[in-house]
């Protein structure tokens, strides 16, 4: 196997699509600033109490904003004016910007420009040791810039109400270097420990381990692989407020939360080389279960939310995670996800089920994930196919798991048989899988791919059940990958979200239950597509089925981590 020591110098990447950030820090430097919203301009953007463009950086030059280029590494970012000066910026730990220019300055301006008594931004400079500080109300952080060398200038310090708030650093034109940090109240004065080339290094060095960790098996035949990589690692936050543990966010533009399922994916990419983050990772939304054992649907730094839930599907994730780990989980890290699991299930088992029926229910197309898929178009209260199927393995995970703890396995054991024998009872027509409203009783409409998702309950499932959604999937797989929507169907469309365009997670469960169905060649066929999909068009929330163009959200981990599965497997085959 070839190895790949330290950080790949040739990898860049374009800062609209993909944030300038680091492993631990709620920070980064981006153009994105909001929900689909791109300046012209980079931005500080911190991720405590929501995502906040806080202070927006502009290369100047003779006073005026100067016309310059970007280019971005993952240890270092750069602006750059035509060979006239450049200015670097490096993380230096996840709370500390280090910012240097030769030729060129820097304005740091107050991004929202206004100040009222409850909100916006107010600049002093510390008698203390000179620095220039923001303070922030949206975040409830402060943004110290603290010079190294060369000139600054202040305006707008101690303004109140609408003003100019900024920090002009290297105006004179000669070489300066600062630093901005993300504070509390009463953080010591600024001290260098390292120079800024040393900061440069030792970030390569970090987020070359982290690659090689996550992709050892990277080669020519999967270029994206470093990519992926630094989608993942620039996204991972440290643990503060409520992420109780080191979490991967699904973004760091504005889709910068875990919601309960989306962790999974991001834990399989995790398992081989870094398999304590992949637990810490799995494990995390389970730190916020309910009295009942429901799961949270999201969480962020500042924010728990239980209005939905997500699908069950962590059986299938932990099946899967404990494969391929890179080391064996301990008796008590056993015990601790088993019952855990356990309360997550008798929840569904419990709680979403209506009495005398066998089937749980959705009570949203957000509990599933799949939001407006259009097997919710007639009913949204459903006893859906993939929820069964999902619950199903689940309840076999484990039975399996309290075999192994030594505990009773019988009633897990049981629920799993009655749950498939209810599915294909009540839900398989004969020719295809559909869901039935809990309330109505009446059947949904089967074109959706969430109808196919059973698959991944491999033989056990009869072979004619097994067959008919494996002939039913080729009619969503397009040259790109498998379409949410057949793009034949008349509910399609190319931005529909679930209803048409590709997603990471649906391909991976699909490419598994095919794989486990024995539909071998088809699930390769499924694998080879999305790849050459990430390859080309990056790593967004999903991907429009007719073109492969990325959509939505442009810096998905989830994606990243879905190529790097599929990647792996590809490689290990």
């Amino acid at each position: 196997m070839t190895q790949h020591p330290g950080a790949p110098a040739s990898l860049t990447f374009d800062l609209r699509e993909i944030p300038f950030s680091t492993r631990g820090s709620w920070l980064d430097l981006s153009p994105v600033t909001a929900l689909h919203t791109t300046t012209d301009a980079v931005h500080l953007v911190s991720h405590r109490n929501g995502m906040h463009g806080v202070l927006r950086l502009e290369p100047v030059r003779g006073g005026a904003v100067a016309d310059t280029t970007w280019h971005a590494q993952p240890s270092v970012f750069t602006w750059g004016a035509g060979g006239v000066g450049t200015v670097d910026a490096v993380f230096d730990g996840p709370e500390t910007l280090r910012l240097r220019g030769a030729g060129l300055g820097l304005r740091l301006a107050d991004a929202a420009a206004g100040l009222t008594p409850f909100t916006g931004t107010y600049l002093y400079v510390d008698p203390v040791d000179d620095a220039v500080v923001f303070t922030s109300y949206e975040t409830g952080r402060r943004y110290r810039v603290t010079s190294v060398r060369g000139s600054v200038d202040v305006v707008g310090g101690e303004a109140l109400g609408v003003a100019e708030r900024a920090v002009v650093l290297g105006a004179d034109g000669g070489p300066w270097e600062a630093t901005v940090e993300e504070t509390t109240s009463g953080a010591p004065a600024y001290e260098a420990a390292r120079s800024f080339d040393a900061a440069v290094a030792a970030t390569a060095s970090a987020f070359g381990a982290y690659v090689d960790a996550v992709a050892p098996w990277r080669d020519e035949r999967t270029p994206a692989a470093e990519l992926a990589a630094y989608v993942l690692w620039s996204a991972t936050v440290a643990p503060e407020g409520f992420a109780t543990r080191e979490s991967v966010l699904m973004s760091k533009h504005w889709m910068d939360k875990l919601w309960s399922w989306d962790h999974c994916f991001n834990a399989l990419a995790l398992a081989p080389g870094l398999p304590d983050a992949a637990l810490d990772q799995f494990l995390a939304p389970f730190d916020h279960q309910d009295a009942c054992g429901a799961l949270p649907d999201s969480i962020t730094h500042s924010e728990v939310l239980y209005n939905y839930v997500k699908p069950p599907i962590h059986g299938w994730a932990l099946r899967r995670l404990r494969a391929t780990a890179g080391r064996e989980l301990t008796h008590d890290e056993l015990a601790e996800v088993h019952d855990r699991l356990a309360r997550w299930s008798r929840f569904w088992l419990e709680r979403r089920r209506r009495p005398g029926h066998a089937l749980p229910y959705y009570q949203h197309g957000n509990d599933s994930g799949w939001d407006n898929a259009t097997t919710f178009d007639r009913d949204r209260v459903i006893e859906s196919p993939d929820l069964a199927g999902f619950l199903a393995l689940q309840l076999e995970v484990l039975a399996d798991l309290s075999e192994e703890l030594g505990r009773p396995a019988e009633t897990w054991k049981a629920g799993r048989d009655a749950l498939i024998e209810a599915l294909l009872d009540e839900l398989w027509t004969g020719e295809e899988l559909v869901a039935v409203g809990a309330l109505s009783g009446e059947r949904s409409t089967a074109t959706s791919l969430l109808n196919l998702l059973p698959l991944v309950l491999g033989d056990r499932l009869p072979a004619k059940v097994r067959t008919a959604l494996a002939e039913r999937l080729v009619e969503h797989l397009t040259e790109h990958g498998p379409a949410t929507e057949p793009v034949t169907s008349p509910h399609y469309e190319d931005d529909g979200y679930w209803r048409g365009p590709i997603w990471a997670p649906s391909t991976a469960l699909i490419e598994d239950g095919l794989r486990v169905s024995g539909f071998t060649e088809l699930a390769d066929a499924v694998s080879e597509r999305f790849r050459a999909l990430c390859e080309r068009s990056g790593f967004a929330e999903n991907f429009d089925a007719r073109t492969g163009a990325g959509l939505r959200d442009r810096a998905y981990t989830w994606t990243a981590a879905v190529y790097l599965t599929l990647a792996a497997d590809h490689v290990r085959r």
